[in-house]
């Protein structure tokens, strides 16, 4: 089935943006009056504060809190719509965006484009790890993540071998950046303070957490105080700290890593969480191969100072798929860099040409990352300076907090996180800790089905084959 979004040549200007994100939902409210009309394309129907996956990952906050609907989001937007679907076709000649809805396609045509389709997880080449490392870039991966920690420990309770309710109960993390530094000390801290007690065959405050990195230290980007202070308070709440570790290999219950003495050991660990790298989507290959665009090895798109591609002044590329030097890949730059794409677009509508813009230059707030309750690390900028100012523990950690409830999107959202916030905190409790069978064993179910879809497909093929072998002997005969 397909479906064509209409044109119109009286229509007013048309901005179509690709992505909910911080790039694709900043930019389509910059726009809200300007005498566009805009339409944003998502293949998920929610607005996703990525950098707190992590807590709903370990109960502390509901994934609707962090994740809420984007056309609820821009429904006052009178110049806005939203399509759901995934865009799997660009023509930059056509200047019309393709995406798909199960077996739906839709075709919108743009006259600006604003591409902020954001990042996956990077597994380094080894997609076959994600089967038994989930990443923590969706809700379905921090639901996923959520059952397999939980579903440890109940697996663990049911178990008579202490070898296996060793392996059970060892929670390795893949990743010393801020979101695996983050997510191996909730576990520490869920393990150690909101179970205790809470089974009868097991004691949940005896559990492992181990935080694995190739590189020499935590939170590299922080720099080398920051990253000690950190790695100290890990260790401190239990986190065994292992840098130089590289992950050769992953199965079900165990993983292969390699020191930087070349020696192999093996970790038994049923539950891992991967956060050692991301990939940009694929939408910049799609650039790539209809314009002299280039990726680097990320995949992110190396765009112009106005953030477009080369030959194509009104394309834009921001967020987590742009390259550009200086400007990391958190919630601000998309932020800056999807507002800065409606800025031009609106000065464009004022009759200014590409050549007249400025270019984008990015402003650094500062960078923060939580290791456990009451305490995180932060670094910000001195204005005027080429200095930073830097500090750790309780401070940095209110910070944080007060730093990432102002960008909850919704008033109602983040007085339900302040709530959920304030008892997980203070009473060391969490409200969601439920999970089902389905969350814990749904990608095992998916893959199963794709295995017996393609035992299916090579059925066919071969009843086929020897069909057509029959009726030439047939007509041979």
């Amino acid at each position: 089935m397909s479906n064509t979004i209409a044109t119109d040549p009286m229509r007013r200007r048309r901005v179509v943006i690709i992505g909910s994100g911080f790039g694709g939902l900043f930019a389509a409210q910059r726009l809200k009056k300007a005498d566009v009309d805009v339409t944003l394309i998502a293949k998920t129907t929610h607005h996703l504060f990525q950098p707190m996956l992590y807590q709903v990952a370990t109960g502390i906050i509901a994934e609707g809190e962090i994740a809420p609907a984007t056309r609820v989001i821009l429904r006052d937007q009178r110049n806005a719509s939203v399509i759901l679907g995934e865009v799997f076709d660009i023509d930059l000649a056509k200047q019309v965006v393709r995406s798909q809805l199960l077996e739906r396609t839709t075709e919108t045509p743009y006259d600006d484009l604003i591409i902020a389709a954001g990042a996956d997880q990077s597994y380094f080449g080894n997609d076959h790890f994600a089967e038994f490392a989930p990443g923590m870039k969706t809700i379905d991966n921090a639901l996923e993540l959520r059952g397999r920690i939980l579903g440890a420990f109940e697996q663990a309770e049911l178990s008579d071998d202490p070898a296996e309710q060793e392996m059970l109960m060892t929670f390795v993390v893949v990743g010393a950046g801020p979101t695996g530094v983050e997510m191996a000390g909730q576990i520490a801290e869920m393990s150690d303070k909101t179970l205790k007690g809470a089974f009868r065959n097991i004691d949940p405050t005896k559990a492992k957490v181990i935080l694995l990195d190739a590189a020499p230290a935590v939170l590299p980007p922080f720099g080398e105080k920051l990253g000690q202070k950190a790695k100290a308070r890990l260790e401190k709440i239990g986190v065994d700290v292992r840098l130089g570790a590289m992950v050769t290999d992953i199965d079900d219950d165990s993983l292969t890593v390699k020191y930087p003495d070349g020696q192999i050991a093996t970790i038994a660990s049923q539950c891992k969480v991967w956060s050692a790298g991301v990939q940009a989507s694929s939408i910049g290959k799609i650039l790539a191969d209809q314009s002299d665009t280039e990726l680097d090895r990320a995949g992110r798109v190396k765009v112009g100072p106005d953030l477009t591609i080369p030959g194509h002044s009104n394309v834009f590329v921001v967020g987590d798929m742009m390259a550009v030097e200086g400007v990391p890949g958190v919630a601000q730059g998309a932020i800056q860099g999807g507002r800065y794409a409606a800025d031009a677009i609106r000065a464009s509508l004022k009759g200014h040409t590409p050549q007249e813009r400025k270019p984008f230059s990015y402003f650094d707030k500062g960078s923060m990352a939580t290791i456990s309750r009451f305490s995180a690390v932060m670094q910000v900028p001195i204005p005027g300076t080429s200095k930073k100012f830097e500090t750790e523990g309780y401070i940095a950690w209110l910070g944080w907090l007060f730093l990432h409830l102002i960008y909850i999107v919704g008033f109602r959202n983040r007085v339900n996180t302040f709530v959920n916030w304030f008892f997980a905190f203070s009473t060391r409790g969490r409200t969601q800790l439920a999970v089902t069978e389905q969350q814990v064993y749904a990608r095992h179910a998916l893959t199963e089905l794709s295995y017996l879809e393609r035992l299916r497909l090579a059925d066919d093929e071969r009843a086929k084959a020897k069909k057509d072998l029959e009726e030439r002997n047939s007509s041979a005969g």
